[in-house]
């Protein structure tokens, strides 16, 4: 028999588990998976119908140059250049991100993921371009969360996707 404390442990951990799903789905684009299980719990004889909001684009809003605004120059100040020298990574980054981070989704093909090595899924990726692969992995796209964080730059992140498509080209 399982006590208080034990239920309540299990219950938070249900309930944790559940958000994170909810979470996955709302950020993954995809909601046949809401919609598909809302038509599977109603009787066979309702039926829901559901209207597309038309798309309305903002209208952009150009503002008016201000006639006689003051311009302030500062003189005898040295700028500080920002020098903008790309991450110099190991031959064998790309592949170390593999092991520890991509492996995850990409070896069993999880949320969809396109299994490493495997040609017939890459190919409509490729047709892309290797500059929207690299965007899409640093950034995310789709059910697949940003992998360029605060502990990952987006250089061992492109080292990885690079390393990926190595493996199908």
């Amino acid at each position: 028999m399982m006590n208080k404390r034990q239920r309540m442990n299990k219950l938070t951990l249900s309930a944790i588990s559940l958000s994170a799903l909810l979470s996955i789905t709302a950020c993954s684009g995809d909601n046949t998976a809401v919609e598909d299980s809302a038509t599977v719990n109603e009787p066979a004889d309702k039926a829901i119908v559901v209207e597309e909001s038309p798309i309305v684009e903002p209208e952009v809003v150009t503002p008016e140059p201000v006639a006689d605004a003051e311009t302030t120059v500062i003189e005898d100040e040295q700028v500080q250049e920002i020098s903008a020298e790309p991450e110099v990574l190991a031959a064998d980054a790309g592949a170390k991100l593999y092991e520890t981070n991509c492996k995850v989704c990409h070896e069993g093909g999880l949320l969809n993921a396109p299994k490493y090595g495997d040609k017939v899924a890459w190919e409509p990726r490729l047709a892309k371009g290797t500059e929207t692969l690299h965007m899409h992995s640093a950034k995310g796209f789709n059910k697949m969360p940003a992998q360029a964080t605060d502990q990952v730059s987006e250089a061992q992140v492109h080292a990885a996707v690079d390393y990926m498509i190595e493996a199908v080209s």
